[in-house]
């Protein structure tokens, strides 16, 4: 049940392929054998408004936000980040900000349904 969120400043679309970009991000996952392919989730969040620092909306950035059910490893949660990291540079590395936001859930709160 992993759910990643790739948020970014609306000027990166000028630049990136953000449905290519989620696509790859995607596969990270998929490809971790960390999860069942079915349980990943991915989406975007475009931003219009954002500040970074003292330069306002003057930078671009980029943050995936990737939250996942606890139980895995710091070194697979590591290697994780690590591959998601390397999409990022690899397709944008002019942007200013690239953050990247690997956090577990408690499985004792977490609910789900599914309708058939």
């Amino acid at each position: 049940m992993p759910n990643l969120v790739l948020e970014y400043s609306n000027s990166v679309e000028e630049r990136i392929n953000i449905q290519g970009l989620l696509e790859d991000l995607h596969q990270v996952a998929l490809d971790s054998g960390l999860f069942e392919v079915s349980s990943v989730k991915s989406r975007t969040l475009r931003c219009h408004h954002w500040l970074v620092g003292n330069v306002a909306d003057s930078e671009d950035f980029i943050h995936v936000q990737f939250e996942l059910l606890d139980g895995r490893t710091p070194a697979q949660k590591r290697e994780l980040s690590q591959q998601l990291m390397d999409v990022l540079l690899s397709q944008a590395s002019h942007v200013y900000s690239l953050t990247i936001d690997l956090r577990d859930m408690d499985k004792d709160c977490f609910m789900k349904i599914i309708r058939n």
